[in-house]
């Protein structure tokens, strides 16, 4: 009879799907997922894998295949992802915010054959949002949950896998390795063209180890995901750190702050990370001092300024015995620095700690030469956690990682004498709505899809609620009328919500320099 509460073991697993494997001998019938009154073991979690596994062979697909899920925060979305990898596929997470041409560009550009979509979820059929842009390379659409008449459902596709042996199971996930890839996750530039970003088993693991180390994870924690599992915070540091420490994971799909703090009360959450967008919605809410929030043990925020009185309310109102801060990107695994238990409130509030275990950083000058503590320069990474590249994109891997191996960020930071990091700017203008990356570029060349709009410029502005959010300087096409409000209801029917600009003003030309580059620095001080 196993301990109900099992030591973790010190050895990091190779992959994915021994992981899995290593979870549910350890953690047995302990729960993994609880979600709307269902309750699925570890045990039952890893059969449920291993029938999506097998049916993803029946279908044809094979080790390197790209296979994307397109879906809320489901138990669904964990199994079809551990699933793909346990087959040796590579998992292509796609964000729920976006609309059909976008997600038709992130299938297309990662020659996904197969999705894994959610049906109907805040008011739209998803599969329709794809009527006339699916890629030819998608084989097939397989709708996870709410599949209406015509569509394939998950079940269905579960049961084509009924011929294929437990045996050819179990060679398909005996060949992953650490070096084989488990995820394609796209990330976006200053060309405003989202890049597929490659990590491999071996090397998410281990970040994912050295991160739930500094939370203390133990399989008494329930960790309620907020975080999007299409993002990393939702996925590396969210799902997969819960199974391999043996945490049960709670579902959640659409953050709302009182019902967030009646699941805290009800079903005793320990663990709880967001962006401190979520926090500050939970310290606002009236009913924050009726609510038992005595089970609240961990969390780990960031993505945006953090003023210092935030951190000592959610310690001394939320009752959060640990409060990190930490700092990573899609192409370094989503991890890179973190502050430790013990730092005071100023630090976790000012930095995003230092560098974890195995991961080298460093403030470099123009020339890539290291700058002295207290001298800002862009923040350069090196370790196991840095990406192995962008998919079919050689130039753009070259110009990120340069020849020793140091992965250049685009930020802009100061390290101090202690070796933590504060972030002090973007070079690639890259702005943070509510802890989602939002790229002007990106939001430009969706706004000028518009008929009347000739030039189009975004910026990011500070926001009290959100941390920052985009501001739009529009010139129109000449004759055409259009109004901010008009304008703002297209973009919000074209793009993912956070990357909608919250204000839009139409000027006759935008600033410029000799070169024609838009001068954006005018602009923000243009802001209101």
């Amino acid at each position: 009879m196993k301990p109900t509460m099992p030591t973790i073991p010190a050895a990091v697993p190779a992959t994915i799907p021994q992981m899995l494997d290593q979870s549910a001998e350890l953690f047995d019938s302990h729960a993994a997922i609880e979600d709307d009154g269902t309750r699925i073991s570890y045990t039952e979690l890893r059969t449920a894998v291993r029938r999506a596994a097998k049916a993803l062979i029946a279908d044809g697909v094979v080790p390197g295949d790209r296979v994307a899920v397109w879906a809320p925060n489901l138990p669904e979305w964990i199994i079809a992802a551990l699933a793909i990898q346990t087959a040796g596929a590579v998992l292509v997470p796609v964000n729920t915010r976006m609309k059909g041409r976008e997600v038709a560009f992130v299938l297309e550009t990662s020659g996904a054959r197969l999705l894994l979509c959610v049906g109907d979820f805040l008011g739209a059929y998803y599969p329709d949002m794809l009527e006339g842009l699916l890629p030819p390379a998608v084989a097939r659409v397989v709708v996870l949950r709410g599949a209406r008449d015509g569509a394939c459902h998950w079940r269905d596709f579960l049961a084509s896998g009924a011929a294929v042996t437990d045996g050819d199971l179990d060679a398909r996930a005996a060949a992953v390795t650490a070096d084989s890839l488990s995820d394609m996750m796209f990330t976006s530039g200053t060309t405003g063209n989202p890049k597929g970003v490659l990590s491999a088993h071996g090397q998410n693991l281990r970040a994912v180890a050295a991160w739930s180390h500094a939370m203390a994870l133990t399989p008494a924690d329930r960790y309620l995901i907020i975080n999007p599992f299409f993002h990393a915070f939702g996925y590396k540091a969210g799902w997969l750190a819960a199974l391999m420490h043996g945490c049960t994971i709670l579902v959640d799909q659409v953050f709302d702050a009182g019902a967030v703090l009646e699941r805290v009360a009800r079903e005793r959450v320990s663990v709880l990370p967001g962006p401190p967008t979520i926090f500050h919605s939970l310290l606002a809410h009236p009913g924050l001092a009726a609510t038992d929030l005595s089970s609240l043990r961990a969390t780990i925020t960031g993505s945006t300024t953090i003023p210092p009185a935030l951190i000592e309310r959610m310690r001394r109102e939320l009752g959060f015995a640990i409060v990190l801060t930490g700092y990573g990107l899609t192409e370094s695994c989503g991890f890179a620095t973190l502050c430790r238990a013990d730092d005071d409130a100023a630090t976790v509030a000012a930095t995003s700690g230092r560098a974890m275990p195995g991961i080298e950083l460093a403030v470099v000058d123009g020339e890539g030469k290291a700058l002295a503590a207290g001298e800002p320069g862009e923040i350069v990474l090196r370790g196991y956690n840095v990406m192995r590249g962008y998919f079919n994109d050689e130039d753009a891997t070259r110009a990120a990682i340069d020849g020793d191996g140091w992965l250049h960020t685009g930020d802009v930071g100061v390290l101090d004498e202690r070796g933590y990091l504060r972030i002090t700017d973007r070079m690639k203008d890259m702005y943070i709505v509510g802890g989602f990356n939002c790229y002007p570029a990106e939001v430009e060349k969706l706004m000028l899809r518009h008929e009347s709009v000739a030039q189009v410029a975004v910026v990011g502005m500070p926001d009290e609620r959100l941390g920052e959010t985009g501001c739009a300087y529009v010139v129109l096409r000449a004759g055409a009328r259009l109004g901010g409000h008009e304008l703002l209801s297209w973009c919000r029917a074209n793009m993912a919500n956070y990357k909608v600009p919250r204000q839009v003003h139409f000027v006759d030309s935008l600033p410029v320099n000799a070169s024609g580059k838009v001068l954006k620095r005018e602009l923000r001080a243009l802001a209101p």
